[in-house]
């Protein structure tokens, strides 16, 4: 997770939680199945907004409170933990004070085992019980919250009609900081979409209300849809790929992936690849990312592009003969590149021009997979949003599998 306004990158929420925390029911609603196939049966699905450029992030909107209050929050598969911004009071929040979350009663406790589990540390203790649960986070791009932890409603509709309530455990984070060069994002907070224990879906797992399982469709025109469970899962049509055993704690990894470049394999090899829907681009290590550079820089040789080396918006943009609009007036002078994976038969992942081009407000094109190496992250490679986009793509925490399959994100299933 970042505090967007990319090229930032979200990743490494270095927490682990356990924890199972009591289901109530709304009074206008039929207390739900204790059938436990009826239970996992469905799925909760949200809208999702933002786009990759100019926005730099997708956000849904969730209910948090009795009354329900909507926060709107930043979807993040590179982190576990759901924080909102606090009225406690709040340093470096975006928000006026009248749409930050204020806890009431509902702080956890240090003794809770979910405390112990936030501090990760054998040595961990409470000077009383009840001593409020400090968390503190940190993300690659340097950014941070710091605040405690609540537990409050979290209204859901499920696609089999079910309306409940679970109490839900989450951040309050009352001192925020954003360590970009640009202004902190609008939203309140983040959705750690992460298979810790303690993420949204994890502890709703953990109640018997859906699979451990999340998805995602961002619509490269803006917007998409989010979903917990396995209930809009195509029945045919997904490559599904095994995740790498280090995605059981912080991340949904895949390994082994060869790099293709207009369907001819590259020298690159062996790429371990980390799936972030909080990076809105994609990184790669210093000799992949230039590796990619060169094949895309050759193969425009002779063309009317020529490099914009007078936009800011990213490190390498090309202009036209005139101004470009949408990445559709260019994506026909750039090849697509591929991942295919070592373990599995036939497993790759296609990225179209349109899943590594944006188009800029000064009417360039601009290359959207950036050097990871030059920005902190080693060795690592990072698949962002730009590269899942027109994807529905899901984290299946059961079989310990991730899956895509090209779809039309703008088809919203009803809600």
């Amino acid at each position: 997770m970042d505090f967007k306004t990319k090229p930032f990158i979200t990743l490494f929420l270095f927490l682990l939680f356990s924890s199972i925390f009591s289901l109530t029911f709304s009074a206008a609603n039929k207390p739900f199945s204790t059938d436990k196939s009826h239970r996992v049966g469905s799925s909760a699905v949200f809208r999702v907004h933002g786009n990759v450029y100019p926005l730099g992030y997708y956000t849904v909107s969730l209910n948090i409170g009795y009354p329900p209050k909507l926060y709107d929050l930043d979807i993040d598969s590179g982190s576990d933990l759901t924080w909102v911004q606090c009225d406690a009071p709040c340093k470096g929040c975006t928000k006026p004070r009248d749409q930050l979350y204020k806890p009431s009663n509902n702080l956890v406790q240090c003794v809770d085992q979910l405390c112990a589990a936030v501090h990760l540390t054998s040595d961990h203790h409470c000077s009383s019980p009840d001593e409020q649960c400090d968390y503190e986070v940190e993300y690659a791009d340097q950014g941070s919250s710091l605040g405690v932890l609540v537990r409050d409603y979290v209204p859901l509709q499920f696609t089999n009609g079910s309306v409940i309530r679970p109490r839900i455990a989450f951040g309050c984070g009352y001192d925020q900081k954003h360590s970009g060069t640009t202004s902190p994002p609008s939203t309140t907070g983040v959705l750690g979409l992460g298979n810790g224990r303690t993420s949204i879906l994890s502890q709703l797992h953990s109640l018997g209300l859906i699979r451990n399982v999340v998805g995602h469709c961002l619509s490269g025109r803006g917007g998409g849809f989010l979903f917990f469970g396995d209930d809009l899962i195509p029945s045919s049509g997904i490559v599904w790929t095994p995740m790498l055993p280090s995605s059981s704690e912080k991340h949904y990894s895949l390994g082994q992936a060869e790099l293709l470049f207009n369907g001819k394999p590259t020298t690159i090899k062996g790429l371990d690849l980390i799936f972030d829907s909080g990076s809105s681009y994609t990184y790669f290590n210093s000799k992949a990312y230039q590796t990619i550079v060169d094949q895309v820089t050759n193969d425009l040789k002779g063309n009317q592009l020529k490099r914009a080396t007078e936009d800011p918006s990213l490190p390498i943009c090309w202009k036209g003969s005139k101004s470009f609009k949408t990445v559709s007036d260019v994506k026909n002078y750039f090849k697509p590149l591929a991942l295919r994976f070592k373990k599995v038969k036939n497993s790759q992942m296609l990225i179209p021009p349109e899943g590594y081009l944006i188009v800029t407000k000064h009417g360039n094109v601009c290359l959207g997979i950036l050097d990871g190496t030059e920005v902190g992250l080693g060795d690592l490679n990072i698949i962002g949003d730009i590269s899942l986009q027109d994807k529905m793509v899901i984290y299946d925490n059961e079989r310990q599998q991730i899956g895509w399959i090209s779809y039309d994100c703008d088809r919203i299933p009803k809600l």
